[in-house]
């Protein structure tokens, strides 16, 4: 039972389907689930969540919403500022900082009600009552920021340049860079909402940024430690070998070295990847698995048995063909295949709709977290170059960040940039 008293299920808040269970019951007769449906309900019950959870803003480490468990829900959003001045920039941060420590708590960020009549509120009230559902907001800062207009040019950190053209990209402008970002995560997509909104009103109240473009994604694509390998829009298991353990973030998620402002911070990729979803869904499911080198219900390597099988990128049929295709997804983006680079990957679904033609308009919302942005380059060159998948996918939007450690109480983040 939540802090409000309200029943919970396991997936969520109430849902029309769990409402109106009892009075279809008696009108309808359902078939007993397939073994295969059966499995998958057990399976999700192994990734319950706790609506009630918090994770805390506060830290002496790297922010939260990283290496956190991937929430269910995001809201993506990135800012150009329209008061180009260091001070403006510090005041955003400070606020922002301020506003995220309250709403992770599931608070309300100010007043929702105002006593005095005709005022506004400060708080546009859609998360009263809700959980904190385990919210984060990552803040990150882009290229743009690191130059003598906000007295940052001589920090802005090594690697943080705009990506380079990669063979993939059908990049749209309006989808493209912005000078900052806020990745809000959650198990109820309205308290993520509810956070980016809240955040976008406190850049617009201030005149200091406004918004550039953004995302609404769902069904986390990766997995965290513990958590069930999720499915990507294609059907298919996405994340089995991400990152899990705290050694291995340690080594490829946060930086390590350089002056103190950046040491426990890291990189932030972030692709809108538009699925030809369409196309997709007519083709054998034989011939998917090679694209993906993984059978599609298991999400079994095509070289094994289980999920978590090692790939056996060397072995052959008996007509002498790899098992694994040379073009196959797994094959290409595999760090024994790539000098043992690796990164996080943080991705969600997304819809937008319907495209102009009536067809579904939806793909993947990937995040990645790395020390080194030229790491997700050295994987999407490759892919891009020769991944099967290319036929189905097409990289529409992008933005790389640098993501300061997390502050400390009392300060904001990146406040130790300015000092």
């Amino acid at each position: 039972m939540s802090r409000y008293d309200k029943p919970r299920f396991a997936h969520g808040l109430v849902s029309r389907r769990n409402m109106l269970k009892g009075s279809l019951a008696s009108a309808l007769t359902l078939p007993a689930l397939s073994p295969t449906l059966a499995s998958a309900t057990e399976a999700s019950e192994k990734d319950n969540i706790d609506l009630s959870h918090q994770w805390p803003f506060y830290g002496d480490h790297g922010q939260a919403g990283v290496t956190t468990p991937p929430q269910r829900h995001i809201m993506f959003m990135t800012f150009d500022m329209t008061t180009p001045t260091q001070q403006a920039l510090q005041i955003l941060l400070a606020r922002w900082s301020a506003a995220i420590a309250q709403l992770v708590q599931g608070a309300a960020v100010g007043t929702v009600e105002p006593s005095r009549v005709g005022s506004v509120g400060t708080d546009t009230g859609e998360a009263v009552g809700l959980d904190p559902a385990s919210l984060t907001v990552t803040i990150g800062m882009g290229p743009s920021l690191f130059t003598d207009t906000y007295g940052l040019a001589a920090k802005c950190p090594p690697h943080l340049r705009p990506l380079a053209a990669l063979p993939s990209d059908n990049l749209q402008p309006e989808l493209t860079g912005g000078a900052l970002s806020l990745q809000a995560c959650a198990d109820d997509p309205q308290v993520a909402y509810h956070a980016i909104r809240v955040l976008a009103r406190i850049a617009k109240s201030t005149g200091t940024a406004q918004t550039r473009w953004t995302v609404m994604g769902f069904g986390r694509a990766s997995a965290g430690k513990g958590q069930e390998t999720p499915r990507n829009l294609f059907g298919f298991k996405d994340g089995t070998r991400n990152l899990v353990e705290a050694a291995e973030f340690s080594q490829h998620v946060w930086i390590k070295d350089g002056p103190a402002w950046q040491q426990e911070g890291s990189y932030q990729v972030v692709r809108k990847i538009k699925m030809n979803i369409e196309n997709w869904d007519t083709d054998r499911v034989s011939d998917q698995n090679q694209v993906f080198g993984r059978h599609k219900l298991s999400g079994a390597p095509l070289s094994g048995t289980h999920e978590f099988d090692p790939p056996d990128f060397h072995k052959h049929d008996s007509e002498g063909e790899l098992v694994i295709p040379a073009t196959a997804h797994i094959r290409l983006a595999a760090h024994e295949n790539n000098q043992g680079v690796r990164i996080l990957r943080r991705s969600y679904n997304y819809t937008d709709g319907l495209n102009p033609y009536g067809q579904l308009d939806a793909g993947l919302l990937f995040i990645s977290y790395q020390n080194d942005p030229a790491h997700f380059e050295t994987l999407q060159r490759k892919l891009g170059a020769s991944d099967a998948l290319n036929e189905y996918i097409s990289h529409i939007g992008s933005g790389l960040f640098f993501v300061p450690p997390a502050a400390k109480e009392g300060s904001y983040i990146g406040a130790a940039l300015f000092s």
